[in-house]
This record gives structure tokens, sequence and C-alpha cells, in this order.
């Protein structure tokens, strides 16, 4: 199966992966922007604005997370935005078509914090530029991204919290992770998985939300 962290550039989808594969068994890291540095060094490929916007990258994508499945098996944790629908749809659809159960996570943050967030990092100095220019982008696919994915509200929440309310998704679908880190904040209980299986058809299940409380208004509806 995977496990699809979206959500807006800063929004923490790496640091959430990297608790996460600690508390799933048998996850694996895959990140699908290496494809598209892979890519950048094909000479004379059409230019674009994002590697996204290439073909080739959304097909293999899929490709390599097929055939990773298919040789080790167990969970990929795949943090990666994705602020295009019909790029989505594509992506969904070919998963799909490959029997690969997909739990599609939307990392939320209000827009206030994610901005201080952005601002503060130290780790990354050079990408603060290029995620505040993409959050009009965000908030524009928000609706979309609500509609086809679980939300996670993170604005109060720490990484390890984070990662546990995405396993409590996970644990619903059937992998159970390992123990809970103590103290972790209480989370909604485990809701449909993204993706189920039915009379041998794989069929998404309704999006759901999980939110710690509720939102500021002009917020995440």
């Amino acid at each position: 199966m995977i496990v699809w962290l979206n959500g807006t550039f800063g929004a923490g989808k790496t640091t959430t992966a990297r608790e996460l594969v600690s508390i799933i068994p048998e996850a694996r890291l895959f990140d699908p922007e290496q494809v598209g540095v892979m890519l950048r060094h094909v000479p004379d490929l059409p230019p674009v604005e994002d590697f996204q916007d290439w073909p080739p990258w959304r097909g293999l994508v899929v490709e390599t997370a097929r055939r990773l499945l298919a040789y080790v098996g167990g969970v990929l944790v795949v943090p990666q935005t994705v602020l295009v629908e019909k790029y989505w749809t594509e992506i969904r659809a070919r998963l799909e078509r490959s029997r690969i159960p997909v739990h599609h996570v939307v990392l939320h943050t209000d827009q206030a914090t994610l901005t201080r967030r952005i601002e503060e990092d130290t780790i990354d100095p050079e990408a603060r530029q290029w995620r505040l220019d993409h959050l009009p982008d965000y908030l524009d696919a928000l609706p979309w991204l609500i509609r086809e994915g679980k939300v996670v509200d993170t604005t109060q929440l720490t990484p390890s919290q984070v990662a546990h309310a995405v396993g409590l998704q996970v644990e619903g679908g059937g992998h159970r992770p390992a123990a809970r880190t103590p103290g972790a904040a209480p989370v909604a209980p485990p809701a449909r998985t993204g993706v189920r299986r039915a009379g041998g058809r794989v069929r998404r299940a309704p999006a759901e939300r999980i939110l710690p409380g509720p939102s500021a208004p002009g917020e995440l509806p």
C-alpha cells in the first residue's frame, strides 16, 4: 500500500514521513522528487517550471512505486506535493489500475503558522521564497484536496503527533503501526481507508478529515 502525504511546500511532509516509517512496520520512504531530478538530466525535454508537468514523471512515479512494492512489499510512504488536480487524478487512477491501496493524506496548517514556519526554517533557507510563492496555489487547490484526501490539521501538533495521526488512518486500513509515543495528542478514531477492496475491485472511500479543533475564520472549512 501507499501512504501519500500531500500539502503545500513547507508543510512538514518529509519530516512527517521520516517519523511515519518508524511507526509503521515494513514502511519505506519513496521520494518522487528524485524521479524529477533524474528527468532533469535528460537533454532536450520541453522546458517546464515544475517537473510534474512532464507526463513521464507521473507515469514513472507510479511504475516505480508499483515495482518497488512488487519487489519488497510493505508500505511506501510518499511525501510529495501535488496541487494540480488532473495530475493527482492521473496518478490515483494508475495506482488503482495496479490494485495498490492508497491513503491520500493532506497535511494542513493555517496560513499564519505556515508562513512563520517557512520564514524561520534554517534547514533549507534557499527554498523559502519558493514555498512562500506557492501558498496561493495551495489555497486554490484546497477545495479538491479536501474532497480527495483525509486532512490532518498540523497547526498545533508536533511532527511525531502528526505521524501518529496518520498512523491511525493506516491502522484503520488493516496495517497496525508500532506502539504510540507516550504523551502524543489524542486524535480521531481510525477512519475508513482511502482505498478499499470490494469484489476484487479497488474503490475509494469518501474523503475524511482529522481536525484537532475548530478552524479559525478564513482557514480550513
